[in-house]
Formats: structure tokens, sequence, C-alpha cells
């Protein structure tokens, strides 16, 4: 036998011994298991704070103003699909956008239809966590820098059905992180984690910075803030201007002081 037939016979003998090849082993584990959130486990907070009006009874005149802002918030929300996520933001400083953001979270969570996540992306002068007497160690920031997973961040307020995502800090340079690919891949990973949840984002004031004009067009609705006599009026107008491209759902026009008759007198409200 030539050494050819012998090398092809003693193939043919090599293939009738060898075992048939294993099956392929599929891994059917999601990747991303979003049924829902695992809060470290921790009481519900006390608070206290006077400027959380939401929090009040039905009576209240602030909490029932609050209450008519989230009816008309959930109802500008509908259509073909849920809306429902929202940035707040005013002009300049101290016009009470983020005790807006907070105060409509709450409003919203107390309801029995919908849950909230309020989202501290005032990365200059976060202030959400103050309002509710906490100091978290970790936040948004640690979720875009170091690859925290969100759900360590996240915080159940014990407040009806409001989470709070805390900013985490301050960074030198906001506008970088905001713009990144990354916080637009979290923008739509919270939107799309519940389909009941609102999520509300509290950005800085739109005149200083371009922090709020990079978020603006990521989310599905922005609703502004206007202190009463605070801002100016072309400055308020310039602000609009800037986010004509959003969709703007409306404006809030905050502390109010109404002159009021009764009888023969005028008294301020």
């Amino acid at each position: 036998m030539s050494r050819i037939e012998q090398a092809l016979e003693k193939a043919a003998l090599s293939r009738k011994t060898q075992l048939p090849p294993a099956a392929p082993v599929i891994d059917k584990t999601p990747l991303v298991n979003s049924s829902v959130d695992k809060f470290p486990e921790t009481p519900p907070l006390k608070v206290n704070n006077p400027m959380l009006a939401a929090m009040r009874g039905t009576f209240d005149g602030a909490s029932e103003e609050y209450n008519k802002l989230r009816s008309l918030v959930v109802e500008l929300s509908q259509g073909e699909k849920f809306n429902n996520t929202l940035m707040v933001s005013s002009t300049i400083s101290e016009e009470g956008k983020s005790l807006t953001a907070l105060n409509l979270a709450i409003a919203i969570a107390k309801s029995y239809d919908h849950t909230v996540l309020l989202v501290d992306t005032d990365f200059r002068r976060p202030s959400l966590h103050k309002f509710l007497g906490i100091e978290p160690e970790v936040g948004l920031i640690q979720c875009l820098n170091d690859d925290v997973p969100i759900s360590q961040a996240l915080i159940k307020t014990g407040i009806g059905k409001l989470v709070l995502l805390p900013s985490g800090g301050t960074v030198s340079e906001p506008v970088e992180m905001l713009s990144s690919k990354r916080m637009k891949e979290v923008v739509l990973e919270l939107k799309n984690r519940y389909p009941e949840r609102f999520v509300i984002f509290d950005t800085p004031p739109v005149l200083p910075f371009a922090d709020a004009q990079v978020l603006a067009p990521v989310v599905d609705g922005v609703i502004f803030v206007v202190r009463e006599g605070k801002a100016k009026t072309r400055d308020i107008k310039k602000a609009i201007q800037t986010l004509h491209s959003t969709n703007l759902l409306g404006i809030v026009y905050n502390d109010v002081h109404r002159v009021m008759k009764k009888k023969d007198h005028y008294y301020y409200y």
C-alpha cells in the first residue's frame, strides 16, 4: 500500500472514531435587567422643609398650585407617545427653578399613576439634595465619569413614588459632560427604563450658561420658570428665544404677589 493510500485510510478511520462537535451554548441571560431598580436599604427621608409646598395638604394654596401644574404637565405629556422626559430651567439664577422641579416631582409622585425620577443636572450649583437634607456619596457625575451603575446612585426618598438621582458634586466643564455621547445614552436609558415614569431634569439657568441649551434637544419638553420681579423682560425673551427649537411646554410664573380687593381694602397674597 502506498503512502498516499495509507494516509487516506488513516484519515477515514479518524473520522469514524471522532466525536460529533458539541452544540453551541447560547447565553440567554438578558444584557440589562431593567424590570426593577435595586435601591440601597435606607429608611425614607425625614423631610421637613417649608419650601416643599407640594408635601402639604390639598387645602394649602401653594400646594394646590403645584397640583394644577401637575395636571397640566400630565395632560401635555400625553399623545401618540408618552413624552415623559422634562427639563426645568429659568432665565437667570434665584428664580426658583430647582424648587419648582422638586415640588412638581413631589406632586406627580404623590399621585397613583406615575413614578418620578428627579435628576440633578446642575453640575455648577446642585441643590436638590440640600432641600431634601441629604449628602449623597455618588451621583450622575460618577455614573458618567467612572461608569458607576445608575442603580447605585438612585435614592428612594419615601415621598410618594419619588426617586432622586443627585448630581454627585460639581465639575469644571459641565457643558462638555452634558453634551457627551454617554449623557445622551443615559437620558435614553432613563426614558425607557419604565414606561409610566416621568423623568425631570433640573438644569442651570439659560442665559449665563450653555448647559440648558445642550440638554434641551434630547428631552421631550421644557418647563420655563419666571420669578416675578427678578429677570428683566428683555432677558426673558432672549432666554426663551434661545430655546425656540425645543418643545417649550409653558412658563411657570413663580413667587407672584397679587393685589386682591376685599371690601374697601387691598392686600397682597
